[in-house]
């Protein structure tokens, strides 16, 4: 019997497709207009803009040029969700034609069909006249946009390698569970127009309605959890993942931004939030989600918290 390391049996080599040289081009364009995308709407919102047109898919039967302020907030929101329709659907059938990087397709796939769930809903959100819980749906399949945009992106980027266990660990799962769990919790003050109701840090004044209090208060917690969660796994990237590529680049980011974003998130309370400080709010929470997923997507792919024994499997095989 003799041991042979399979990392020196002869593999067949991918050979590239003419179109896989445009996938990540288009998957990083599909993640930046998806992100863009949300801050936009977060304007559109904070402007009391969202029923600047009744109507759907036109804006009172006009595609523009619109003269009035707040349907040509409304309009252009939807133009940019049509460029971010096509950018994704593009990208995913690159994905599903793609010799190289396979790990890309299952996400891009679920971010075409998340951009369909999304249109249905911008559409019944306007037919129901901006109502809450169509709003809320609106925003959290935006989220899932996000998420799904950003691992096809760096799935395009990064080869995926074969490991043996668990590829990624108990921290990174943890971590960006939170992180989602954040940024609902700060969509439910949006969606309850509770932003005001809690001038003051790091609890709230007297004389504000109880309901609206306990959504901070919830916030707030939240935020010490999802960002205690959030440092230790930039902190476990940065020690542990140095022979990944990007990885300790994000792990850095990431710390940086919840520190910047809470810091806003601080001032926005304190000074009854503005809608300027709002949308940099909310950009910075999103940026966060982007940077942690990112970076827990390279952890996977690479296999990083797979124990170094079983990145270098062997077989037996017969003399």
């Amino acid at each position: 019997m003799r041991i042979v390391d399979t990392n020196t049996l002869a593999k067949p080599e991918l050979i590239a497709r003419p179109g896989d040289r445009w996938l990540s081009p288009l998957a990083i364009s599909s993640a930046v207009a998806v992100y863009f995308l949300i801050i936009f709407g977060s304007q559109v919102r904070v402007t009391d803009s969202g029923m600047g047109c009744p109507d759907w898919p036109l804006c009172d039967g006009s595609i523009g040029p619109i003269h009035q302020f707040h349907a040509l907030m409304e309009q252009t929101h939807r133009y940019i969700a049509a460029v971010v329709t096509v950018l994704v659907i593009a990208t995913a059938l690159l994905a599903r034609r793609s010799a190289t990087r396979h790990a890309a397709f299952r996400p891009a796939m679920l971010a075409a069909a998340v951009v369909g769930v999304q249109i249905v809903l911008g559409a019944v959100t306007v037919f129901a006249g901006n109502g809450a819980p169509t709003v809320a749906a609106h925003l959290l399949t935006g989220l899932a946009l996000l998420a799904c945009t950003t691992i096809t992106a760096v799935a395009s980027l990064v080869p995926r390698v074969e490991t043996l266990g668990p590829r990624l660990g108990r921290t990174a799962w943890v971590a960006n569970s939170a992180a989602g769990l954040l940024f609902v919790s700060g969509s439910l003050i949006v969606n309850a127009e509770a932003e005001k109701a809690c001038a003051g840090f790091p609890l709230c004044p007297g004389g504000q309605p109880a309901g609206s209090v306990a959504l901070h208060l919830f916030h707030r917690g939240v935020v010490i959890v999802a960002g205690l969660a959030l440092f230790i796994f930039a902190r476990h990237a940065w020690r542990s993942w140095t022979r990944h590529r990007g990885a300790r680049g994000l792990a850095v980011t990431l710390g940086v931004l919840i520190v910047i974003t809470a810091g806003v998130g601080i001032a926005s309370a304190l000074l009854k939030a503005p809608p300027s400080i709002q949308d940099v709010h909310l950009g910075g929470a999103a940026a966060v989600l982007v940077i942690s997923f990112a970076l827990a997507t390279i952890g996977w792919l690479s296999g990083a918290d797979v124990p170094e024994i079983a990145t270098e499997p062997a077989v037996v095989v017969s003399d």
